[in-house]
């Protein structure tokens, strides 16, 4: 009883972080969109300003919200019963997304820039963010190459999950530094009267976009990090299964259904262990987001 009760009320808390998170980035698109429809000049895509603002809606659109919602999807206890292999196209094509819309943000800055004889990659923040888009798209391709088309081994899937979890992580959290980073930088750079430091309402606003990409950030890597919420590993047995398998005990057994009974003995036996020797190995890769 005291297990059972433990376990409705772990539940209980992902679902409301997972509800907080899911609003909370939301929230910070709506922000977005509205920081440069009421303060800046809307959205177009003739070099002006307008092209510019591409740039936060999508980064927070998508390297953030996008981003971090591909992280957690393994972690709906709704989709357990749902085959790997079908979470695994979902996680990569919400990363893919994010992706496109990283790449085609970064576009708008460069043409931006371009356009006004703005010097590119000068600050910070740009070095910072064109790294982070650079191992996003390394992330992306090996987790495609290892992760996805059926040819990795197993044992070195569940060699690199651990990498690729935490380099997944990092990066998501380097992109929310990032943003925090050009959001302050345009905010210096655009208000000058009145200025950055005299809190216009333009200021305030937008410095309260960047405690929800923190606060989005934070809940996001606590779902992930909570290794209690994991997919079940059982869940994972099945995908272990070569191309064209089958259970365990199954089509083998039927195949030697006139041997003896020691024979299917030794067959359950082996199975068994193959069985489990597939559960570690595929355990070792599940202690995170995966």
């Amino acid at each position: 009883a005291i297990h059972g009760a433990r376990k409705m009320e772990d539940y209980g808390r992902f679902l409301a972080l997972l509800v907080s998170a899911l609003l909370v980035g939301f929230v910070s698109v709506i922000f977005s969109l509205v920081w440069v429809f009421r303060y800046r000049e809307g959205l177009s895509w003739d070099g002006g300003l307008g092209e510019f603002n591409w740039h936060p809606v999508l980064i927070v659109t998508g390297f953030v919200f996008i981003q971090g919602i591909a992280i957690i999807v393994y972690r709906l206890p709704w989709t357990w019963k749902c085959s790997k292999l079908l979470m695994k196209f979902i996680h990569a094509g919400l990363n893919t997304i994010a992706m496109i819309l990283a790449i085609v943000s970064m576009v708008a800055v460069f043409e931006y820039h371009n356009a006004r004889n703005i010097p590119n990659m000068y600050s910070l923040h740009s070095w910072i963010g064109l790294t982070a888009v650079i191992f996003y798209s390394l992330q992306l391709f090996l987790g495609f190459a290892i992760f996805l088309l059926p040819f990795a081994p197993v044992p070195l899937r569940a060699a690199l999950m651990p990498i690729h979890v935490y380099s997944g992580l990092t990066i998501f959290a380097t992109v929310i530094a990032t943003a925090l980073m050009g959001i302050t930088e345009k905010l210096i750079f655009s208000l000058k009267n009145p200025a950055y430091s005299a809190s216009p309402p333009e200021a305030t606003f937008v410095n309260c976009l960047g405690l929800l990409l923190v606060i989005f950030g934070a809940l996001i890597l606590w779902m992930a990090s909570r290794t209690h919420w994991k997919r079940p590993p059982e869940q994972n047995a099945k995908v272990l299964r070569p191309i064209g398998g089958t259970p365990e005990g199954t089509e083998a057994e039927s195949t030697m259904a006139d041997g003896s009974n020691a024979d299917k003995s030794d067959l359950r036996i082996s199975s068994e262990a193959a069985r489990k020797q597939n559960l570690k190995l595929d355990e070792a890769g599940q202690r995170s987001t995966m």
